[in-house]
């Protein structure tokens, strides 16, 4: 079949919707389709990585419009935060002009089986939708949405009214919605609940059940992937209870917002080391090592963290610290007592192959 991917997200880029995007592209490819993704233009050669693949990658030009870089540590940065964030609840800037440049490159393409486009940003459906040649351009047209967009309720401010008319204008078109989890239905408006299909997060991965092969460490070591968020994954109530911890452990935290713990890391020391994201692969080797890992619950039915997969890959136990965090919990944990380990997904059903042959049986719909 002729499938085409249109994600602002691909690889190289570390996040959830680039490994969706990206892992869909390769396992596609694997199966013999011919694959074509639609990406941003990252300063990037791709050249290994379509080698031996059935993929092409084409890519809209670099945006117009200037990113709002945040000042740090100077009387400006209060202003630039509040600047892009005002920008982005308002306009969705900078990936507005996304909607532009998709629907640009949608002109140019026609005759496949099927497209799948990926958000976040939203922007990307809605530059599917705009297309005047959408109808040509694939059979089926799949959503793939990693969180709700008018219905999400883990940012602290909810989206503006008039995005609710680019949010069904996009949901009428699309013949298909994909969404993670069944619980994340309701944060979609109900007259498309028809068009709703649930397919998780997906990897390749070994299937294979034996323990995985490990380091022993001299002190409780332990690590948490990912982003924070306020009122959701927030790191405070664990960070206070460590820096008054009279044991010795050693935490490890991979995030894009490494200023958040910043003065924590000025307290602990070499009991806290953060660093920025690393490449998925390296991350699962670190994680493999550790005694046990960390969860920051976004504290919602209508959202699910995909590092749970990987987490659950590691086959290491894992603390998940809700808003009413127990310190108690955490000290078992460090004794080696994980009796009140979080219960993770089967893996069965997250695999690569398996998700690629929900999307593909849409076709059948």
């Amino acid at each position: 079949m002729k499938i085409l991917l249109v994600s602002n997200a691909f690889y190289p880029e570390i996040s959830p919707r680039s490994y969706r995007a990206t892992e869909l592209a390769r396992e596609f490819s694997r199966q013999g389709h011919k694959v074509v993704v639609i990406t941003k233009f990252r300063n990037h050669d791709y050249s290994e990585f379509i080698r031996g693949t059935s993929i092409v990658i084409k890519m809209w030009e670099s945006g117009k419009l200037p990113e709002i870089r945040i000042a740090r540590r100077n009387p400006w940065a209060f202003l630039s935060r509040a600047l892009k964030r005002v920008l982005l609840i308002l306009f969705e800037y900078p990936s507005i002009e996304d909607m532009f440049h998709v629907r640009k490159m949608l002109r140019r393409e026609k005759g496949y089986d099927l497209m799948i486009s990926f958000a976040v940003p939203y922007p990307v459906h809605w530059g599917v939708a705009w297309a005047t040649n959408r109808g040509k351009n694939a059979a089926t047209w799949v959503a793939d949405c990693g969180d709700p967009y008018m219905g999400d309720v883990l940012d602290s401010f909810r989206k503006p009214f008039y995005f609710a008319y680019l949010e069904k204008w996009f949901c009428r078109r699309a013949d298909f919605i994909s969404i993670p989890i069944e619980k994340a239905k309701s944060g979609y408006y109900s007259e498309f609940h028809h068009k709703i299909r649930i397919i998780p997060q997906g990897f390749d991965f070994d299937l294979k059940k034996e323990e995985v092969s490990r380091n022993e460490n001299s002190v409780p070591t332990f690590a948490y992937a990912g982003t924070f968020l306020q009122g959701a994954r927030n790191p405070e109530p664990l960070m206070q209870f460590l820096t008054n911890l009279d044991l010795q452990f050693k935490f490890l935290v991979f995030t894009n917002k490494p200023d958040i713990l910043e003065k924590y890391r000025l307290l602990l020391c070499e009991k806290l080391i953060v660093s920025d994201y690393i490449p998925r692969h390296e991350l699962m080797a670190v994680l493999k090592n550790m005694d046990f890992l960390i969860n920051f619950d976004n504290n919602t039915e209508l959202n699910s963290p995909s590092k749970l997969i990987d987490y659950a890959i590691t086959q290491r136990p894992v603390l998940n610290i809700t808003k009413d965090f127990n310190g108690e919990d955490l000290k078992a944990f460090l004794r080696g007592d994980y009796s009140k380990k979080m219960s993770l997904p089967d893996l069965n059903q997250y695999h690569i192959s398996n998700i690629s042959h929900l999307f593909l049986d849409l076709l059948k719909s």
